[in-house]
């Protein structure tokens, strides 16, 4: 049941999003636990809707492969969602009208209790018997790479993100410059699939503009506008080191990009896992496929460094991107993460070479976590989910404040 809190912020969205036509507070809806939508497919559609366009057109057009249940939940946020911006009806009167069109129940009371119906005597609660301690409900969605990271990196934090729905997180500055720099980076190679020595000059002009309209598309995303010019300007540099980098590479191992954010759908001993693929090259020597991941933040520093994440089952995204694509029927000869991180450095991606840098034996045994984890997460067994004990997992944690066993911070473990 919503608390009364998320009652109120999910109307109080509603209102503003009929009154301003602001989509931001759309995406906010339905990651709301208020919205009938499941939360990490309502995330999911608002992650979408960041980078292609409105939200409620990528949901008629069905831009996720979603099961029958979920995707009857997101049309019908959809009708729910029109209904309420065409209605007439002002103030208290429309907010009731989005109580009723979403039919949060709990709105009512929440009037009632504020004083909206009148005023009544305090009557007391009779005291309820504890329930009796039971496993987490079995996960019955689909899963992703970044739940499986999520969950090795901090059970606790698994349960507080995609069990509870605990807070909705804001986003961040850092959050909100990977997402532009990714739509960037898509609409750039929509334009440049081959990239050639000779369109030098126009692909470093068309970089330029695809960086600022992106930015444009996420200003709301920083929070002042000081910070948002130095962030287009990082953007900017490190942008056109990136075309720098796509010439030297064509001269080496001339490519084609054949797909961007490319869907990708692996079923995982019958439970679904989905995800976006950020780049599929083609190798024309070969035919071979890359997969090229881009990352605005902290990464390994080196393949050896990756690879041993992997093999400690603390990262599942290159693993679950391999796996999709080689059940799609891609020779896939590399998996690939380019830095976009620093300005002031060339870009040298982290290249995972297949049967080479990274072992199949790896990745299959990585495919074996993957179905050991979903499994134990869709069991409903789990009756208690363990904070980490790396104190560095906490740090950006958006649960840290009521996590009551996390680790100590670092500088605190050893004070007296």
């Amino acid at each position: 049941m919503p608390e009364a809190a998320q009652v109120r912020s999910f109307i109080d969205d509603a209102v503003r999003w009929r009154k301003t036509g602001d989509e931001a507070f759309l995406l906010r809806l339905i990651r709301s636990s208020c919205s009938g939508v499941p939360h990490d497919v309502g995330a999911a559609y608002a992650t979408l809707a960041g980078r292609t366009g409105e939200l409620l057109d990528a949901i008629d057009r069905g831009r996720l492969a979603l099961p029958p249940p979920e995707r009857d939940a997101v049309l019908l946020f959809v009708r729910r969602a029109r209904l309420v911006r065409e209605s007439n009806s002002e103030a208290d009167a429309f907010r009731v009208v989005v109580a009723k069109a979403f039919e949060v129940k709990e709105y009512a009371t929440l009037r009632h209790a504020q004083g909206d119906e009148g005023e009544g005597e305090i009557e007391l609660a009779e005291p309820v018997e504890p329930q009796e301690a039971a496993g987490v409900p079995r996960w019955q969605k689909h899963f992703s790479a970044s739940a499986l990271n999520a969950y090795s990196e901090c059970a606790r934090k698994w349960f507080y993100r995609y069990a509870c729905a605990a807070v909705e997180d804001p986003g961040s500055s850092a959050s909100a410059y990977g997402t532009a720099f990714h739509l960037a980076l898509e609409d750039f190679h929509g334009d440049f699939p081959r990239p050639r020595g000779a369109d030098r000059l126009a692909m470093r002009n068309r970089m330029r503009e695809c960086v600022t309209w992106a930015f444009e598309r996420n200003r709301d995303g920083f929070e002042t506008r000081v910070e948002f010019e130095l962030q287009v300007r990082r953007a900017q540099r490190t942008a056109q080191r990136y075309v720098e980098w796509l010439l030297v590479q064509e001269l080496e191992a001339p490519f084609e990009v054949l797909g961007r954010e490319v869907s990708a759908e692996l079923d995982l001993d019958g439970r679904a896992f989905v995800g976006f693929i950020d780049r599929l090259d083609r190798d024309e020597r070969t035919g071979d496929v890359g997969i090229v991941d881009y990352k605005t933040g902290s990464i390994a520093t080196s393949a050896a460094e990756h690879c041993e994440k992997v093999r400690r089952f603390r990262d599942f995204q290159l693993p679950f991107y391999y796996w999709a694509r080689t059940a799609a029927g891609d020779r896939v000869s590399k998996l690939v993460l380019i830095p976009l991180k620093d300005a002031l450095l060339d870009v040298r991606p982290v290249v995972l070479e297949v049967g080479k840098t990274i072992k199949v034996d790896d990745l299959e045994r990585s495919r074996e976590k993957m179905i050991e984890l979903s499994a134990l997460l869709a069991s409903g067994e789990i009756r208690r989910f363990e904070p980490t004990t790396n104190a560095a997992a906490c740090t950006y944690c958006a649960y840290q404040t009521a996590c009551a066993n996390k680790p100590p911070a670092e500088a605190q473990r050893f004070g007296s």
